[in-house]
Order: structure tokens, then C-alpha cells, then sequence
């Protein structure tokens, strides 16, 4: 009993170790916080001094700048800091409008995969309009109308996913084609707002692409890397050790 216990308790080790979790390959905090828009307002607020604070502006920056790689290709942060260093301010607070842009478009796209999964679904597009509530200063310095009208195609958005209701209650059906139309119009319209040339490929140019949240690996859970292997096999060492040595003193007995 003693042997069985030993090695069920070293199995489940391994299993919560080295089992890949890509349901929380991702945090998504609170969900109505993007952290990328928090920076960007904080950002802001840095450059809005006089003079303006372009130092502590960068090392906000920083706190976001591996999540923006990762998600986005180096070039948006590289062309972020680049305009930093030239202590060209609004260049870039243009840059990280844009990247604010590139931001619900992943979100939204990312609805669109994964649309039946409601509480998902619902986050990521909490996160969106967050996004866009950063950037709804901007755009009602040019047109309060489309200002308006975003703020409602985020509300038949929102409508669109519906609501799986509790034991059936409240229960209404969601509308993908509905939700696809919502998407094209606020991606449209704020592409032509911020001057982006595409959103498809997203970022800053058309030579990067975007890895899937999904299949987004932590380096230590990648067992195709050798050296990751080395824990493992060290485990079944010590359970086999363990093994032999229970079942030749269980013969000496």
C-alpha cells in the first residue's frame, strides 16, 4: 500500500508539472482591464507634462513591450521605442493608438474562432471595448458621430454572443453573422480613423504574423526541447528505484 501511495503521489506530480494547460496559456485578469490600454493612457499621461516625461514613459512601456512581441511581431515596439528615443511624443502616442487598434482586432478575431465558448467570448470582448474606451477621446476630438456609432456596434456585438442563461433561464441564442457585421464595421471604421493600411496581418507591416493564443507554449512545458526531458527522465528514475527497493526488501521479509 505504502509503494502504491508513493507512486500515485509521484505520478500526479508529474502529471500537474509537465501536463500542458492551454487553458491558461493566457491570463485574462480582470475583464474589463487591457492592460495594453492602461499603458497607453499612464504613457500619456507621462507626455502630457511639461516637459514631457519621456523616460518614465519608456519604462511603462516596458512593462508591456514582451506581451506586445509576443502577440504582435518586435516591429510595433521597436518603432514605439525608436520614437521614444527621438523624444517625438506625438509619434508616439500615434504609434500606440495604432497598436490599441491592432489590439481589438485580435480580440475580435479571436471571438470569431472561438464563438461558441460564451465566458471566453465575453472576456475578450470586455477587453476590446476597454481597448476602445482608451481610444474614444481620440476619436471624438474628430467625430463624436462615429464616436457614437462604434460604442453601438460594440453593443450589437456584446448582443450577438447571447446568453447560455442559468439551468435555461434567460437563455437567448447567439448570432455569429450578426457579430461578424458588428466586427467589419468597428474594425473599418477604426482603421480609417487611425490611418492603418491592414489589419489582417496586423502590427506594423506585412512580413509578421500572429501565433494563435491557443498554441502558445511556456518554454519549460516544450517537450520537444531535450533539455526539458531531463526532469522527466529523472522522475522514472527515482520511481523505478523506488519500485526495486520496495520489492526486494518485500522478498527479504
Amino acid at each position: 500500500m505504502r509503494l502504491l501511495r508513493l507512486f500515485f503521489s509521484l505520478l500526479l506530480i508529474f502529471i500537474l508539472i509537465y501536463t500542458p494547460m492551454t487553458a491558461f496559456a493566457y491570463s485574462y485578469g480582470d475583464p474589463n482591464e487591457e492592460k495594453v490600454a492602461e499603458v497607453y493612457k499612464q504613457m500619456a499621461e507621462k507626455l502630457n507634462q511639461q516637459p514631457p516625461n519621456f523616460a518614465e514613459a519608456k519604462t511603462i512601456f516596458e512593462t508591456v513591450k514582451e506581451e506586445l512581441n509576443m502577440h504582435m511581431g518586435i516591429e510595433p515596439s521597436e518603432v514605439v521605442l525608436a520614437d521614444l528615443e527621438a523624444k517625438d511624443k506625438e509619434a508616439v502616442l500615434k504609434d500606440m493608438r495604432k497598436i490599441l487598434v491592432l489590439n481589438i482586432a485580435r480580440r475580435l478575431e479571436n471571438i470569431e474562432k472561438n464563438f461558441a465558448q460564451y465566458d471566453t467570448s465575453k472576456r475578450l470582448l470586455a477587453k476590446a471595448f476597454a481597448t476602445y474606451e482608451a481610444l474614444s477621446p481620440s476619436v471624438q476630438s474628430k467625430d463624436a458621430a462615429i464616436d457614437k456609432q462604434l460604442r453601438s456596434e460594440f453593443d450589437n456585438a456584446l448582443q450577438s454572443l447571447g446568453n447560455p442563461g442559468l439551468f435555461g433561464v434567460g437563455k437567448k441564442p447567439s448570432n455569429i453573422e450578426q457579430f461578424k457585421k458588428s466586427k467589419e464595421a468597428i474594425l473599418t471604421l477604426l482603421q480609417k480613423q487611425f490611418g492603418l493600411k491592414s489589419l489582417k496581418v496586423g502590427h506594423f507591416s506585412e512580413s509578421v504574423t500572429e501565433k494563435p493564443e491557443a498554441v502558445q507554449k511556456k518554454e519549460w512545458t516544450d517537450l520537444s526541447k531535450l533539455k526539458n526531458w531531463i526532469p522527466i527522465a529523472v522522475l522514472i528514475i527515482v520511481i523505478v528505484a523506488v519500485v526495486v527497493y520496495s520489492l526486494r526488501r518485500k522478498r527479504r521479509n
